[in-house]
């Protein structure tokens, strides 16, 4: 069985801007991750957040992130955007 290390973190900005979830991999990676309930308003309100968060990290001095992910509860099915990339993955999808 693979075991990645990793580190998970919230993040908030003077600005208020924030991001339910950071998780960090031993290597380096990142990834954005934001926590939505349902319905498409709050998945489209989590995908537009993380797209802000991403445009504002200084890809000169960091890696930009290695996925954005909105979890919802709700869904069948896991799917990427094709407009932006952003994964859209219900909590049902994730397994150990």
């Amino acid at each position: 069985m693979l075991m990645l290390c990793m580190d998970v973190f919230h993040f908030r900005d003077a600005n208020g801007l924030e991001c339910d979830a950071v998780l960090h991999l031993r290597n380096g990676a990142y990834g954005l991750i934001e926590i939505k309930l349902g319905g498409n308003d709050l998945i489209e309100k989590g995908a537009a957040n993380l797209l802000k968060l991403a445009g504002k990290i200084d890809t000169d001095k960091m890696a930009p992130p290695s996925f954005m992910m909105v979890l919802t509860a709700v869904g069948a099915y896991a799917y990427q955007r094709p407009q932006d990339g952003v994964y859209i993955v219900p909590i049902g999808c994730l397994k150990p």
